[in-house]
Order: structure tokens, then sequence, then C-alpha cells
């Protein structure tokens, strides 16, 4: 189990951690950098089909436009110590939420919620998945998450 510490600890997860997720650490990584805060970073996806692989080139392409560099991670999966090592896991939609409360052991510490949750009159709203869409999407994807990791730092909820 994860100490406690003063840091706190976000693991971000979407379906296969390509595209949401590791464009939500990007974006949460460059603001906790620009506040000087110190905090615990990490994407996972439900499924293991991107495991090792780096971000979609279209997410490290909006998120490189943005001054944020995503290329040197590399994709998860979701495993049960994250509910344990995670003090906050966010889900970028819905049937990620779905999965990831079947997932989540009977001794997880871990809260759960969606990510637009952070966004004050955003909540419950979903990041909807890029990877079949285009430039314009992805850049959606990254105000989305941006907006995200802004208002988490101002309220740190």
């Amino acid at each position: 189990m994860k100490p406690h510490s003063q840091s706190p600890s976000l693991l971000f997860v979407c379906l296969g951690n390509i595209c949401r997720s590791p464009l939500a650490e990007g974006a949460f990584r460059s603001e906790a950098e620009r506040l000087g805060v110190e905090v615990m970073l990490d994407s996972a996806g439900i499924g293991g089909w991107h495991i090792g692989e780096p971000p979609d080139v279209r997410a490290q392409a909006v998120a490189l436009k943005h001054g944020v560099e995503i290329g040197g991670l590399r994709g998860r999966q979701i495993a049960p110590r994250d509910f344990l090592e995670f003090d906050r896991i966010f889900a970028m939609d819905h049937e990620n939420i779905r999965d990831l409360k079947a997932l989540r052991p009977g001794n997880a510490t871990a809260r759960l919620s969606l990510l637009m949750d952070c966004v004050p009159g955003k909540e419950g709203r979903v990041i909807p998945d890029p990877y079949y869409g285009g430039p314009r999407e992805f850049e959606q994807t990254w105000q989305a998450v941006s907006e995200a990791a802004r208002c988490w730092f101002t309220s740190r909820g």
C-alpha cells in the first residue's frame, strides 16, 4: 500500500492508454510544473492492446503544440495495485468508470471519479475518445484535460 505523503497521486484511465489518458497525464504534469507542485502522476488503459506503446502520434502532436512532451510515456494496463497506490483514479468516460468499479478490489483506497467532475458545471460529462477523429478532436481533448488540470489544482479536489 502507498504510504501517505503530502504529494497527491493521480492516475488517469481511458480505454487503451494512447489518447485521452496520456494527454491528461501530460496536461496535469505541465500544470504541476507551472505551479511548482509535487504530485505523482501516471496513466493506464482498461485494455492491454497498447502495452509498451507510445501515445498515438496525434496525441503527441497536440501535446507538443502546447509545449508538452508525452512521447516518452508508454501504454500500460490498469492493475489491482493501482487502486491502493493512487489517491485518485480519474476515468475519461462512463464506460471506463463502470469498468474500473468492476475491477476495483475490495480493499481499494483510491477514490474513483470522472475527470470532468473536477470542472465546476461540467460534472458527469465525459471526454470523448478522439481516436477515430482528426486534429480537431485531439485539440478538443487537450482543451478538456487542460481545463480539468487547472480546476483540479485550483481546488485540489
